[in-house]
């Protein structure tokens, strides 16, 4: 079984109430309808007559209370199937890491997350109303076999036919339905890149050009679309022909009976009735359409669901100093060898762009995971520990960070400290709180009330680590967007009053590589050197790597070198 049928098959499975109501309706509804034909012809046939009609009348209200109930229930269930998907879907993401956006483009993952998770909310609906179509085919065969058995076997010569034609619909509509939602995904994805890079394509004045890229694939989307309307109306003739058919084929043999006075005229109505209900699976078109977008959209949530994420292990970390070891990591083609960060040490991570500044930064937290060797906090691999504790021990700060929260305070807090004496004294640290406080409510504005420019969102990113890493912080290129003078207090704030805490910072300049104590040289995927700024700066291919620092940048500041650095 494919794991999006399996995953359907587990939608169902676990929807809680709901299908089990969605099939009660339909088969109470079924009930009334099967009763309904045969009410009437012993209305039409009977002697109490009365009887028979008010019994007729209450079939017909239970089959409307039935039809009622039953939309309210697809509703609940669609809604409450898609949540839990979305909800799945989302921890997915989030516990694969950055890895997640390697494989699916981030537009990609919000239209699965959308529309593709809101599909598969209809899985259950759909599902239990393709049975539910068998029970009045079942009642139908089975009250024309009443009636006279060889009225049955009209009937199932048509149903046949139905049944092949439905099977290949299903087929070629999921086939078209995988390449639509494929095509949408591309859509969205090549959307949010544009609005990532809006004001570069402002700036470049190719909003026209950029307009015909994210759109370019609208024809293969339309293609799929008529595909799918076509498919679906080619079936829906060939199903709906059958239905006037079989009630032809029913009663001409009935009319036979009739004329041998072996079937009564109520017998006669009634089975041009059950001919017709024995041939509801002919309406079922629309739900197996549903159900096969379910199947593909089933596919596509798999997919994301399926990705590895991080395993953790439930270690505790012991009294330690935040000493960082490195042995025999490579990954991404990165060669980072045996390295060893002393406990509040500050190295700084140099290098030309791509040569894995970034990859060694996700590695020393564990974002990500070497493909050889292991990476220790005070003797405990990263892999060994639970999630909170190395949370607990570990911060990030990013060129780019993304503010979460109702509120700033919440922003640099990260709803994991209540203590606002350390959230303030983070916001100093990083320079953020002469700003944060000149806000109409201070630290409890609202974010979306708190505009901020690239530099003032980065001081909040490093606010948000300084109080958040116990015993370690990264620091990948997080002070890019910093004007020198605040730049340096934030490298002085590194050097002074967090002290204690193992530091590793990537950087472009070399002040702030001068101001480490150590400084690791990448280039060409390996690490070349690894020593005091002053030291490296000797090597004038070190010096390259700073070609656009500024006189002031280029003097190194001496820093004693710590004694257990290797």
């Amino acid at each position: 079984m494919r794991p999006g049928d399996r995953l359907v098959v587990d939608v169902v499975r676990r929807s809680g109430p709901w299908p089990a109501l969605l099939a009660f309706t339909a088969t109470a509804g079924a009930g009334a309808q099967l009763a309904l034909p045969y009410l009437i012809g012993r209305t039409i046939d009977g002697q109490d007559r009365a009887t028979w009609l008010a019994a007729a009348i209450g079939a017909v209200a239970a089959i409307m209370a039935c039809e009622s109930l039953a939309v309210w229930t697809r509703g609940m269930s669609g809604a409450a199937v898609a949540a839990r998907g979305r909800l799945a879907l989302m921890r997915s993401v989030l516990g694969v890491g950055p890895g997640m956006t390697r494989r699916f483009g981030q537009g990609d993952l919000v239209t699965r997350a959308g529309l593709n998770a809101e599909e598969l909310g209809g899985a259950p609906d759909a599902f239990v109303s393709v049975v539910s179509l068998l029970v009045p085919t079942l009642g139908g065969l089975v009250a024309l076999t009443l009636i006279d058995p060889r009225l049955t076997l009209a009937l199932a010569a048509g149903l046949v036919v139905i049944m092949l034609v439905l099977r290949a619909f299903m087929r070629t509509s999921g086939e078209i339905a995988a390449g639509y939602q494929e095509t949408q995904g591309e859509i969205a994805t090549r959307l949010v890149d544009a609005l990532a890079g809006a004001r570069t394509i402002a700036a470049a004045g190719t909003a026209e050009r950029e307009v015909e890229r994210v759109l370019d694939p609208l024809p293969r989307l339309r293609r799929h679309g008529l595909a799918l309307w076509r498919a679906t109306a080619g079936a829906g003739v060939r199903a709906g022909l059958m239905v006037p058919v079989l009630e032809v084929a029913v009663l001409a043999v009935g009319g036979l009976l009739l004329a041998s006075r072996q079937l009564t005229v109520g017998e006669l109505y009634a089975a041009a009735r059950y001919a017709v209900l024995g041939a509801a699976l002919s309406g079922g078109l629309g739900f197996v359409a549903r159900l096969a977008r379910a199947r593909s959209a089933a596919h596509r949530v798999a997919e994301v669901l399926a990705e590895p994420a991080l395993e953790s292990g439930t270690r505790e970390l012991p009294p330690g100093s935040g000493t960082v070891e490195f042995r025999g990591v490579r990954a991404g083609g990165l060669d980072v060898g045996d390295l060893v960060l002393p406990g509040g040490s500050v190295t700084a991570v140099v290098g030309r762009s791509g040569t894995g500044k970034s990859v060694l930064a996700a590695l020393a937290g564990r974002l990500a995971d070497p493909d050889q060797g292991a990476i220790r906090l005070d003797g405990v691999s990263l892999r060994d520990l639970s999630p909170g504790v190395l949370r607990q021990a570990v911060a990030y700060a990013f060129e780019r960070p993304v503010l979460l929260g109702r509120t700033v305070g919440d922003a640099v807090g990260l709803g994991l400290r209540e203590d606002m004496s350390l959230v303030e004294g983070a916001a100093r640290a990083a320079r953020a709180d002469g700003f944060l406080r000149r806000l109409p409510d201070g630290f409890r504005t609202a974010l979306e009330a708190a505009p901020m420019s690239g530099g003032e969102r980065q001081r909040v990113g490093l606010a948000r680590a300084f109080a958040q890493g116990g015993r370690f912080l990264v620091l990948d290129d997080a002070t890019s967007g910093l004007d020198t003078l605040t730049e340096r207090q934030v490298g002085e704030a590194l050097t002074g009053e967090l002290g204690g805490r193992t530091r590793l910072v990537v950087t472009h300049r070399a002040a702030t590589a001068a101001r480490a104590d150590r400084v690791i040289w990448l280039d060409g995927g390996r690490v070349r050197g690894h020593a005091p700024h002053g030291v490296l700066w000797q090597d004038p291919a070190y010096r390259a790597v700073f070609q656009t620092m500024t006189v002031e940048d280029a003097v190194p500041e001496p820093r004693a070198v710590p004694e257990a650095a290797p």
